[in-house]
């Protein structure tokens, strides 16, 4: 194979990596604010699953 074409390209890199980085920070505050472990966790998940429509609507 001699096409080298990216496995993601930079458009969707970048959303998935904010993605994950609004998830975290969901997270992160979730658990600061005494929720269970397990709960911030799924809080998170919850953030950055909703944040990947968003971004793509945002950015493009």
């Amino acid at each position: 194979m001699t096409n080298h074409e990216p496995f993601l390209t930079l458009y969707a890199a970048f959303v998935l990596v904010t993605a994950v980085f609004i998830g975290s920070a969901a997270g992160a505050l979730a658990y600061l604010g005494g929720t269970h472990p397990a709960l911030s966790v799924l809080a998170g998940l919850t953030a950055a699953g909703g944040a990947v429509p968003v971004l793509r609507g945002l950015i493009r």
